[in-house]
């Protein structure tokens, strides 16, 4: 069966300008990314994975090249796009339900039907009793299953994931993580992780993609095999050939950092 391309990267470039001068963050990425996949982007700081991020969301146009979704020229900010950062970004004056529900707000589709799926996402993500609640009464990875449930309430094909468990204590990061693979999966969303941990992107992901830096470049890619990849996060990090991925890994990393470079501004 062929796979479908979802998101495809041409010839990405893209040069940031300021008043001190242009810096070249990322130059000549190419990268397809099938329906359904979970693919993680690690690589040092610098190496342009947020600014690859934002070129996929339509934040920004590429100074070169083309970002594509199902084929189309990406030209700016999609409903077809979630985008799940670090921070929660929660309207503290706003209820639970009514901070889920903004994208349908935002997008006019705040009907009755949009919001009884908000209603389901909630249930589904652990938070049954929450939907009359605000954001400072509770935890933060309570927090970040509310933005979860907004990311996905618009329905978008495509999520992406800029280190959205970073700020999380190990054990609540860890069941996210699970709840998010598992959600993801079930709903057979395609995503695009940003991550500098390692052993998350391993544990996640069905491909990690290594970007090198100055500029920004691919210099590698790794298959995550079946074992691990269709396993939970959780069971992945038990697994016997876990360790030896997240090695190659590293070793890869540690490669870029020993030949040296300056680790650049806007693009980390």
């Amino acid at each position: 069966m062929k796979q479908e391309t979802v998101l495809e990267l041409r010839q990405l470039t893209h040069v940031y300008v300021n008043d001190k001068g242009a810096s070249l963050a990322i130059e000549h990425i190419n990268l397809k990314v099938e329906r359904g996949e979970f693919v993680s982007l690690v690589g040092p700081s610098g190496c342009g994975k947020t600014t690859v991020l934002s070129l996929l969301a339509g934040l920004f146009p590429p100074t070169k090249g083309q970002v594509l979704l199902n084929g189309d020229q990406v030209s700016g900010p999609s409903s077809k796009v979630g985008y799940m950062l670090q921070q929660d970004y929660l309207f503290p004056w706003r209820s639970i339900k009514e901070n889920a529900a903004i994208g349908l707000e935002i997008n006019d589709r705040k009907t009755e039907k949009g919001l009884q799926y908000v209603d389901e996402l909630l249930e589904e993500l652990g938070l049954p009793d929450s939907a009359r609640k605000y954001p400072q009464e509770l935890s933060g990875g309570m927090r970040q299953r509310v933005a979860l449930a907004r990311t996905l309430a618009t329905e978008p094909e495509v999520l992406l994931l800029d280190e959205p468990f970073s700020a999380l204590d190990l054990h609540i990061k860890l069941q996210l993580e699970d709840l998010v693979h598992q959600t993801l999966k079930r709903l057979g969303k395609t995503a695009v992780l940003v991550t500098h941990d390692l052993a998350e992107a391993v544990a996640m992901s069905d491909r990690v993609i290594v970007l090198g830096r100055n500029p920004g470049y691919i210099r590698s890619e790794l298959a995550i095999p079946d074992e691990i990849r269709l396993a939970s996060p959780m069971t992945a990090r038990k697994l016997s050939g876990f360790q030896g991925l997240f090695e190659r890994l590293w070793t890869e990393l540690d490669r870029d950092d020993n030949e040296g470079g300056s680790t650049g501004g806007r693009s980390q």
